[in-house]
């Protein structure tokens, strides 16, 4: 027996994680079942949607192929040219690289670091962000590097916001988290931030602006505190939703406790938010999105 030709290489499986979005049309999923097949691919995972509202489709996909990243790109690219689509290829599990912007509030930035220590979140995070610095302490304590400038006037936050264009380009940044950040971005830095920037805010705003919506939501007896994760846009707080959560209060809540549940909300909806953008879950249609959980 020729053991030489008996032993073969161990073949070497990859993972793929691939999300389409095009005008819907018959015969999307075929051709890019066949351009999976032909690049000795199975799809393990498949979720899709037809919007009804804005004709397009959208799918998102898991592969498991013998295909180098090269080939598997090269045997979609007809599929991709001949339907218009707008597509992207990812590893499965790949750390998203994130830079979270924060001022003085710990909750969210506290949840996101641990998560990510834990390994509950696919993102790596290279650098805190802060206009303060209360949480240098805190980010210090999870391993992260932590930078604050001050923001006191129209100088200093065009300063501020250059750095963060810069943290984006030197750690190559593909999500950027407003993790209670307390100022509100440009329009310009919300035009160069589309599509990767989470925000986090009270869901139950703008009813009740200003520094203690949780004190004028107990005058106003709310029966109803959570919080709402969207992406930023230049129109503050009304960027296409991602996540939303709520918790049922009543009368006996006093505004410290209403405080204490909303911050638990905001930290488990920005996270999860995070974790769909990060996973691939999440595809913008118009002013909304399709998540695919």
């Amino acid at each position: 027996m020729d053991f030489d030709a008996a032993v073969q290489p161990p073949q070497i499986h990859h993972h793929w994680v691939i999300t389409v979005s095009c005008p819907d049309q018959p015969g999307i999923v075929h051709a890019v079942s066949g351009a999976i097949v032909s690049a000795r691919g199975n799809i393990t995972e498949s979720q899709q949607f037809s919007s009804a509202d804005t004709g397009r489709f959208f799918i998102r996909l898991q592969v498991e192929s013998l295909a180098d990243r090269s080939e598997f790109e090269a045997a979609l690219a007809p599929v991709i040219e001949r339907y218009g689509m707008a597509a992207h290829i990812d590893t499965v599990g790949r750390p998203l690289r994130t830079l979270v912007l924060a001022s003085t509030a710990a909750h969210c930035v506290n949840d996101l670091l641990f998560r990510q220590r834990a390994g509950q979140l696919p993102v790596h995070i290279p650098l805190v962000l802060s206009n303060h610095s209360t949480l240098r302490d805190l980010v210090g304590f999870h391993g992260v590097p932590f930078e604050s400038l001050p923001v006191t006037d129209a100088a200093s936050k065009a300063a501020f916001e250059e750095r963060v264009l810069r943290a984006v380009d030197e750690h190559d940044i593909e999500l950027v988290v407003l993790a209670r950040y307390m100022q509100i971005l440009t329009p310009e830095l919300c035009e160069r931030l589309e599509g990767m920037a989470i925000n986090i805010h009270h869901s139950f705003l703008p009813g009740f602006k200003g520094a203690n919506p949780y004190k004028q939501a107990h005058a106003r007896g709310v029966k109803l505190i959570g919080a709402t994760a969207h992406f930023v846009t230049s129109d503050l707080d009304e960027g296409p939703i991602i996540e939303q959560n709520v918790v049922r209060v009543d009368h006996s809540r006093s505004p410290s406790e209403l405080v204490a549940i909303g911050q638990d909300e905001e930290s488990r909806t920005l996270s999860q938010a995070v974790k769909w953008f990060a996973e691939r879950r999440v595809l913008q249609d118009g002013a909304r999105t399709i998540i695919f959980r």
